[in-house]
């Protein structure tokens, strides 16, 4: 019986619906299946996270009292910034005990207890996000990593298994990143999470992990990331720049929505799955 792979996919910016993954999924599982010649389905398990409907309530009413006061120029940029700046706002960290980015990691831990009862508490665990969700993941993980602690609401849903510790932690996958703008809160710009976990060896010694970040030039909110300092130098593995978006919304900052279904990035996400699944069984 083969080993399972666990994948958690996070969504960026913008509203959401429980569905949001679902075609990334069924692509990945597709190229899967193409590359091994056996069904995803045994050999993958997705958990997506809905991190977003920790805010969605209070968002949609901020927005809705916003457009009363003043007719407004550029909605529907002013929608998408105000998206992204109310939900990292409202994310960062603070000193109540019932505090938004405990609840928003909750979200993330429950996503890696599906995981867990359908791959297995030892099960490798790949990573993909986008937007806003790459700094939430990057969070998440470093909080296992560094501080060896999260928040009480997250750890009450967590077991002590070593996918749960993170342990297992071996690819990630980052598009349309913003976390080179986060790396501004700490002196030198920060310290990056380790990929693969400093424990990946304790399980899966033969794995070589990869962190790759999707970028477009048109989309404002992406950087490249390697050249934040030499600790990111040495933790990712490769900046990719790609053509997100297509024709329509590929040349301007829009293209921040159009990374999931860029054939680029979905043939390297499915590659190095493939990869890691055939590492692990092998």
């Amino acid at each position: 019986m083969t080993k399972k792979v666990a994948v958690l996919i996070l969504h960026g910016i913008g509203s959401q619906v429980a569905t949001f993954a679902d075609e990334m999924i069924k692509e990945l599982e597709e190229r899967f299946a193409e590359a091994t010649e056996s069904s995803a389905r045994d050999h993958i398990s997705f958990a997506p996270v809905l991190w977003a409907s920790v805010f969605a309530e209070d968002q949609t009413e901020l927005w809705n009292r916003l457009k009363q006061r003043a007719d407004l120029d550029y909605m529907t940029l002013r929608k998408f910034t105000v998206d992204f700046l109310a939900d990292a706002i409202a994310y960062q960290p603070s000193s109540s005990k019932d505090n938004n980015y405990d609840k928003v990691h909750a979200e993330l831990a429950q996503g890696i207890q599906k995981l867990e009862e359908e791959a297995g508490p030892d099960a490798p665990l790949c990573v993909i996000c986008h937007s806003l969700g790459t700094v939430i993941a990057s969070n998440y993980l470093y909080d296992l990593q560094v501080k060896k602690e999260v928040g009480a609401r997250t750890r009450s849903l967590l077991s002590d298994s070593p996918l749960s510790r993170g342990e297992t932690f071996t690819h990630f996958y980052t598009m349309g990143s913003p976390i080179a703008l986060w790396s501004l809160r700490f002196k030198d710009f920060g310290l990056p999470i380790a990929v693969p976990s400093p424990k990946y060896q304790d399980y899966y010694s033969s794995v070589k992990g990869e962190w790759i970040n999707f970028f477009d030039r048109d989309d404002i909110l992406a950087y490249p990331l390697k050249g934040i300092n030499e600790k990111y130098n040495q933790a990712v593995t490769e900046d990719v720049e790609v053509r997100a978006g297509g024709p329509v919304i590929g040349w301007t900052p829009v293209a921040h929505i159009g990374y999931s279904d860029n054939e680029l990035v979905l043939k390297r996400i499915a590659s190095g799955i493939v990869k890691l699944w055939r590492d692990v069984n092998e």
